[in-house]
């Protein structure tokens, strides 16, 4: 076995990894860098189950054209073809680029090189508009520059930690346990949760201000004027390193601040916001972590602008333990940031709009080709892929017929387009069924490069697979197309070190400390140093050197000096007021989407894992218990969720921690793996006037109990044709296919058995006397590979560990086997899985409870729940303040089917 550390490729924490992976590279062992700044060790459940991900079942291996398998040479003429003649006739503006978080630093800037350098149009956007163009935008026109101040040890070190607009404890689940250590260390630190949803993340708050949807904006504004009435002013920092402040004060105090009306427009209880208030003021050390409920917004840039302003007023910028924090979203949104990979900038944080930058990169890159004009955000790149505007476009390593908002208008604009092209590792997504040219491209543990995580901090992600297939890195298959077009001058990449240093110099080319992006130490790194490179955090000017040990930067405009043309930071005018939208009668509830634990994106990557699927099984939407009564639904119900763009289908959850009136579902789920639970169909394409980033967090629903006349669960050893259904979710739980559906129309067992017929050719089935139920088992010479089972009433219950142990035993039950449970184990249910990494379920902690563990780490010691990532502790915690373990669920041992049996 050999060691390789890299870098997890999951949220911007940046976890660095220890992978050990054997000669033959067929068994692969995942665990935590101890050595890695970002996480000491410590993983999360997802970055725990990376092994289980990196199998060949779903990959696109081979490169294919309108459909048909083809070589690399035949598959780059034709993008290179498609492409050059698309600007021949249309020009540079009818190409665009939308590319991915999930790239690394050097296909990033690859991609970023190609279209705005040479082809000439700055048509190049990425997924990170989605989730951190507003934080990009709020840092520029304030401090002049995208930068974030702080850093991770800025968290521990607050005596007031602020986190509004994240669930930190399932997004970005180890700084939330370095918050959690840091506060067990230090119960005098105070935590400030703003969030409309009761949360993991708000269970360990001091004060959680559950505030209504979209209120933000009124809130830190109402704090900034609260600030500007108080002893907290710093009024020499005020003079000596900001601009426009007397302005900020007249305009702040003609808008109506009483405490009581933001009390009342943001729905929190006013001694509530009073004490917030308090402590804002008394707590020198305060850090604001900020995400994506402040950044999803249609004035996200103004929420956050309010956020720095803030932490300007009070001098708290920069210092240990108080800066303002925005923590991202995709492992490298940041090294996209710095390679210009959104449509309005230039590589190395320049700015497209500059003519000095844009002389300087002209020269660095050698190309009179450069863009001059800012190019198409996400929202308006699609737009114009629908209205022909775009002819021809690429999306590398992301999915945007699920992420991106007014869904199904990006799926039909694709469908439209002359010519679709997508570079991805995975065969079937909802976005590859769009293309016209796919290319495979290599996974993680296949690919080398940089990212940067939420703090700056540079790491290496190192390959240790073998490339599968034809599969390639982006940046080869960006350079191959960009030779084939005739760049070969500029795009003669041997391996990713050849880019990384390019980038670095270019960082540094004619800098002079004038623009905070500045890796100019790392560009004469030689292929081992590149390859041995440790963590690191930029800046490093040349003036760093590799030789006396690396020493990058932890916190900036410590010194007060920003980078706007006075050195200044800014305050400019911000314009609390409604949202562009509002519920009413037809869509009376506020849609929020977001995360759940155990899964990433669109489920690519973490659907593959039998364990991360364990966690919540289905699409799902939650709604508050007095929501549920006044529409006449109950959990466990399907309904139906519509906007004025479309709707889903989705499993209820009741969730009292939910605000009344409002609604959050999950963003993960999409066409591959259920029926309609494509949130973002529903979400509006609102944006924020300034970022273009979309209000994912404030669309206007309705949601209705959705009728069925049977539910059922279908077990199968492959994919298989499914029975017309108003609804199936189905997941791959270590090879067995778990199918959950439910229909409106009758079904029969002569039906199914004829739908199968290909794949079982005996079976054995039982149908209750009053055709409640139904039980149907198929077999063939290899042996079990159907269990059936439909209810007309709930969903039918099922152990799925005992069912996948007891797949292919010989000697099975029947008995057992047709109530999908082992029986004689008193037909206890396990109730759901809470601590995935050591899979320990509800029943074991609700025993554990019993017998007198008092607490978590008690719990740890009996069941080990909880004892690795600690991404589950907050529902240890919740099962530990239930006022009674919930009662035992008996498996389908109804007396209608045991009837039958006899």
């Amino acid at each position: 076995m050999s060691a390789v550390e890299s870098t997890c490729p999951y949220c911007g924490v940046g976890c660095g990894v220890s992978v050990d992976v054997s000669d033959d590279a067929t068994q692969v062992s995942v665990k935590g860098d101890k050595t890695h700044p970002a996480n000491a060790g410590r993983l999360c459940v997802k970055g725990s189950a990376l092994a289980d991900t990196l199998g060949l079942q779903s990959r696109l291996l081979k490169p294919r054209v309108d459909g048909l398998q083809a070589s690399w040479d035949h598959a780059l003429s034709a993008v290179s073809k498609r492409l050059s003649d698309t600007v021949a006739t249309y020009g540079p503006e009818s190409v665009a680029f939308y590319v991915s978080g999930q790239l690394l630093t050097e296909d990033y800037y690859v991609a970023n090189k190609l279209l705005k350098g040479f082809i000439g149009t700055a048509n190049i956007d990425t997924n990170s508009r989605l989730c951190m163009s507003t934080a990009v935008a709020a840092h520029k026109r304030v401090l002049g520059s995208d930068t974030v101040p702080g850093c991770y040890e800025d968290l521990e070190l607050a005596d007031l930690l602020i986190i509004t607009g994240s669930n930190m404890a399932w997004t970005h689940p180890v700084v939330y346990q370095r918050i959690v250590a840091a506060k067990q260390a230090r119960p005098h630190m105070k935590i400030v949760v703003i969030d409309p949803r009761k949360t993991a993340t708000s269970e360990l708050a001091d004060l959680h201000l559950q505030l209504a949807p979209g209120s933000d904006i009124w809130l830190f504004d109402g704090l900034l004027a609260w600030l500007l009435d108080s002893t907290a002013i710093d009024a020499r920092y005020l003079n000596d390193h900001t601009e426009n402040y007397s302005e900020l004060v007249k305009q702040c105090r003609q808008r109506d601040n009483d405490i009581s009306t933001i009390a009342r427009r943001c729905q929190v209880d006013e001694d509530e916001l009073r004490t917030f208030y308090q402590w804002f003021v008394r707590t020198a050390r305060t850090v604001t972590v900020f995400s994506q409920g402040i950044n999803q917004s249609a004035h996200g840039v103004d929420q956050a602008s309010l956020i720095l302003y803030c932490h300007l007023v009070t001098g708290r910028v920069g210092k240990p333990g108080a800066s303002p924090f925005s923590i991202t979203g995709q492992p490298n949104a940041m090294g996209g940031r710095e390679v210009g990979g959104l449509a309005n900038q230039l590589a190395a944080h320049m700015d497209i709009d500059n003519p000095a930058h844009h002389a300087l990169v002209s020269e660095f890159w050698q190309t009179q080709k450069l863009a001059t004009t800012p190019g198409l955000k996400a929202v308006d790149m699609f737009r114009a892929v629908a209205n022909g505007k775009i002819r021809f476009i690429w999306i590398m390593a992301t999915n945007p017929v699920v992420s991106m908002p007014e869904a199904e208008l990006v799926r039909n604009a694709l469908a439209g387009c002359d010519h679709v092209v997508v570079s991805d590792c995975i065969a079937d997504t909802d976005t590859t069924r769009m293309a016209d040219i796919l290319l495979p491209a290599a996974a993680w543990g296949e690919k080398s490069g940089t990212v940067t995580n939420s703090e700056r901090c540079i790491s290496r992600q190192r390959g240790f697979l073998p490339l599968p297939g034809s599969s390639r890195p982006d940046w080869w298959i960006i350079s191959q197309v960009a030779k084939h077009l005739g760049f070969e001058h500029a795009f003669d990449y041997q391996c990713a070190a050849d880019i990384f240093r390019e980038h670095a110099a270019l960082s540094t080319y004619k800098n002079g400390g004038t623009r905070d992006f500045d890796i100019g130490a790392l560009m004469q790194l030689d292929n081992a140093q590149y390859d041995a490179l440790t963590p690191v955090q930029w800046p490093l000017t040349p003036a760093s050197t590799v030789s006396s040990g690396l020493a990058g930067k932890a916190r900036m405009f410590a010194d007060g000096r920003f980078y706007t043309p006075s050195g200044r930071a800014r305050f400019l005018s911000v314009a609390p007021g409604s949202l562009p939208q509002t519920t009413d009668a037809e869509f009376p509830l506020w849609l929020n989407t977001g995360r759940i634990r155990d899964q990433w994106h669109t489920m690519t990557r973490t659907g593959l894992s039998g364990k991360l699927q364990k966690h919540i099984s289905e699409p799902f939407v939650e709604l508050h218990p007095m929501d549920l009564q006044l529409r006449g639904l109950h959990a466990g119900d399907l309904a139906l969720i519509s906007s004025r763009h479309g709707q889903c289908v989705m499993r209820v959850r009741d969730q009292a921690g939910q605000s009344p009136g409002s609604v959050f579902m999950p963003i993960h789920w999409n066409d591959t793996v259920a029926s309609n639970a494509r949130v973002d169909k529903l979400v509006s394409a609102i944006c924020d006037p300034i970022s273009g980033q979309p209000a994912f967090k404030q669309t206007p629903v309705t949601v209705s109990r959705l009728s069925v006349k049977w539910q059922a669960v279908l077990v199968s050893s492959r994919r298989l044709t499914l029975p017309s259904a108003s609804y199936w979710s189905t997941r791959n739980l270590d090879g067995l296919y778990f199918t959950t559906l439910a229909g409106e129309k009758n079904i029969d067992a002569g039906l199914l058995k004829k739908l199968w017929a290909e794949v079982a050719t005996s079976w054995a089935e039982i149908e209750d006397s009053h055709q409640d139920s139904l039980r149907l088992i198929g077999r063939n010479s290899a042996g079990l590979q159907i269990w059936f089972a439909l209810q007309t009433t709930t969903v039918p219950e099922v152990d799925e560990d005992w069912l996948s142990a007891s797949w292919q035993q010989e000697n099975i039950s029947m008995r057992d086997l047709v109530l999908g449970c082992d029986a004689g184990n008193q037909g206890e249910a396990k109730g759901t899985l809470v601590c995935t990494c050591m899979q320990v379920y509800e029943k074991t902690i609700q025993q554990a409870i019993a017998s007198g563990c008092t607490d978590t780490t008690k719990i740890g010691r009996k069941t080990r729940a909880g004892t690795n990532c600690g991404s589950c502790i907050p529902e240890l915690n919740r099962l530990l303040v239930s006022t009674a373990a919930a009662p035992a669920v008996q498996c389908d041992t109804s007396s209608k089917i045991e009837e039958s049996l006899c």
